[in-house]
């Protein structure tokens, strides 16, 4: 039985230091999405690493540095050309926008009407929608514009913002890539000082989600992206760059490249070239069947972990924090969930 000294001494020792983790998390607070990211960029493309540094005579110094230029190019470049390019092509946006208050709908073809139980009603919207005209379909589109714009910009924040942590995150990562081994295994320690064996393995857990998330959700949407965006472009669709990195967003995010396709192959019908538009419907509907595709298989290779458990970890993830959560999210539950069964599996627990 604990003395009631020693159980004021322990309560108190506890306070002290759970005190002084939430002040050190909340002084690191600004740095940590970009930790955070640097973490899992730095485990996702760990292999790449190690097999870099073994075709380079052994020298992590050069392997690191390699490693931190390629970051740069997929990360730094990419947003200046996107930035250059909106600024290059903002006389033809803002003539396009001011087009649309002119812009006269179109009727609803006929065989709008003959899709099965729902063909009348959306024929009937199309036409209220028509003869409201423009102005009256921005004033019903505007609050989830305005709302869905709102969510965008507080989960992103500016443009210098994201550059400014997209540059901390590659610095960061260039440290861990110097010296990976030893910060791996100081929470390894960590680990195993809270949880003995079981804590080693939540660590290694996390690490194996991580990397079964990079390879499952980033990679199978960095691939339908690339396919989308090359139909884009033979199909001479404009804007095809910024298109290609929104459908890479939005397939990160769950949703996949297809709306961003089926906007284009509606402005191809609209422009009357059918017969591109015809191509690139097929083209589309290959691109959205990719994920199911590629996305188990590359999951299984990384973590035997449930699909489902992936798919609930990204979307919750992305809801709860942003768009870090599209790797917090899997992580947390692949932790729990295997805890959680090795728990329930634990022939001791039953004594």
């Amino acid at each position: 039985m604990i003395a009631p000294r020693d159980l004021a001494r322990n309560l108190l020792v506890a306070l002290l230091l759970g005190g002084l983790i939430l002040a050190s998390l909340w002084i690191l607070r600004p740095f940590l999405p970009a930790l955070i990211w640097a973490a899992t960029i730095v485990i996702a493309t760990w292999p790449l690493l190690r097999g870099l540094q073994r075709r380079l005579w052994g020298r992590r110094w050069l392997a690191a540095g390699l490693m931190t230029l390629a970051l740069m190019l997929v990360f730094i470049v990419p947003l200046a050309l996107a930035i250059g390019t909106a600024v290059a092509h903002a006389a033809e946006i803002i003539a396009w926008a001011k087009s649309l208050a002119v812009l006269k709908l179109p009727e609803p073809p006929d065989w709008v009407a003959s899709i099965p139980l729902v063909g009348d009603s959306i024929a009937e919207t199309w036409r209220e929608t028509v003869a409201a005209g423009w102005p009256e379909l921005v004033k019903r589109v505007s609050p989830y514009t305005d709302d869905a714009l709102r969510w965008l910009a507080a989960r992103t924040g500016s443009v210098g913002l994201i550059g400014a942590q997209l540059l901390l995150t590659v610095v960061l990562a260039a440290v861990l890539y110097a010296d990976g081994e030893s910060a791996a295994e100081r929470i390894r320690r960590i680990g195993a000082r809270l949880a003995g064996a079981r804590g080693t393995a939540a660590i290694d857990l996390a690490g194996k989600a991580v990397r079964a998330v990079a390879l499952g959700v980033v990679l199978t949407a960095l691939v339908q992206a690339l396919a989308g965006g090359l139909g884009l472009l033979v199909a001479g669709v404009p804007f095809a760059g910024l298109l290609t990195g929104l459908m890479f967003v939005l397939a990160v995010a769950q949703i996949g490249a297809v709306p961003v396709l089926v906007c284009a192959v509606a402005w191809l019908y609209w422009r009357d070239h059918n017969a591109m538009a015809t191509a690139l419907l097929v083209w589309a509907v290959i691109v959205g069947t990719l994920d199911n595709v590629l996305r188990p298989v590359l999951i299984r290779q990384g973590a035997d972990l449930p699909l489902l458990l992936i798919f609930a970890g990204v979307i919750g993830g992305i809801l709860g924090f942003g768009l870090i959560g599209i790797f917090v999210g899997p992580v947390i539950l692949a932790v729990a969930y295997t805890l959680l069964e090795d728990w329930t599996n634990d022939p001791e627990g039953e004594r």
